[in-house]
């Protein structure tokens, strides 16, 4: 099953975000959550986005959606600290946040593979860029 990495600079944006995707999923899902730093500011944190892709990290691949840029700097980071068979399987995607984290908590819980999300995001006209 894909994971789901959900990166914020705010730890309360990211547990509101995983309350609205879990509303609307019959199951749990391989869903994790860097939000803040490590004590606690407001920013992102390398190392807890690293630990939250290891959490979900699976051979079907995993998706990350973050809020502002340098989450994404962050999220580059940790994606290119790990070997280059996991990078493969990790999509750092650029979507809105809120939207992207529940299409893609949808489309997970349907079994979808990282190919069909991806596919699903540009249907619902969700992507900016990939």
């Amino acid at each position: 099953m894909v994971g789901l990495v959900v990166v914020s600079h705010s730890p309360k944006i990211v547990e509101g975000i995983k309350d609205l995707a879990l509303q609307m999923i019959p199951e749990e899902i391989p869903l994790a959550l860097s939000g803040g730093t490590s004590d606690g500011r407001l920013g992102t944190d390398f190392q807890r986005i690293l630990t939250a892709i290891n959490q979900v990290y699976s051979e079907d691949g995993v998706l990350i959606l973050y809020d502002l840029g340098s989450a994404l700097m962050s999220a580059e980071m940790a994606k290119e600290s790990l070997p280059p068979e996991k990078q493969q399987n990790i999509s750092i995607l650029k979507v809105p946040i809120v939207e992207g984290a529940v299409t893609a908590a949808v489309e997970i819980s349907l079994g979808k593979d990282m190919n069909s999300i991806i596919n699903a995001f540009k249907e619902a006209g969700l992507e900016k860029s990939f």
